[in-house]
């Protein structure tokens, strides 16, 4: 599968089902108020009327299910997903979804000897203590592999 379908089945079922509701209500909404009030529109054609009930609430089913990805998507990274669950869908015009997008922190990373779930440049595993990447001998801070001083305490590297 790809990425993309990954990520889609990352959305909640209730936020699809939420979603699908909203466009049928706006589609119900849609074809039955105005086409039903308005004798120039009851003269459409039916490929009309469908584009003008089906359209509108296709933006609503998005939103929905961007709302929806939010959630799992931020509970998946360890951030606080029920405050941008509601940042996403109540600030307009889909800023808080776009805020999130900028914001989020990095995918977790597992933990090779106990398979915890821990932060991206954590040298050592807050469960077990194991390794996770190479440390400062001195100060026990991560470190990439081409430094040759530490950069948070100055101390040579050319040990470690």
């Amino acid at each position: 599968m790809s990425r993309f379908q990954d990520e889609v089945e990352l959305v909640p079922r209730p936020a699809f089902a939420i979603g699908v509701c909203v466009w049928l209500a706006f589609f119900l909404l849609m074809f039955l108020v105005p086409i039903g009030h308005d004798p120039q529109l009851r003269n459409w054609p039916l490929a009309g009327k469908l584009a003008i009930s089906v359209l509108p609430g296709l933006p609503l089913f998005f939103l929905a299910s961007l709302v929806g990805y939010v959630y799992a998507d931020a509970k998946r990274r360890g951030m606080r997903y029920v405050m941008w669950t509601w940042l996403a869908a109540l600030i307009p015009n889909a800023i808080g979804i776009i805020l999130y997008f900028v914001l989020r922190d990095p995918l977790l990373l597992n933990c090779t000897q106990c398979g915890a779930q821990v932060r991206t440049g954590f040298a050592f595993c807050p469960k077990c203590g194991g390794s996770l990447s190479h440390a400062c001998p001195q100060c026990r801070r991560a470190v990439e592999p081409g430094w040759t001083h530490c950069v948070y305490c100055g101390a040579s590297l050319s040990g470690a």
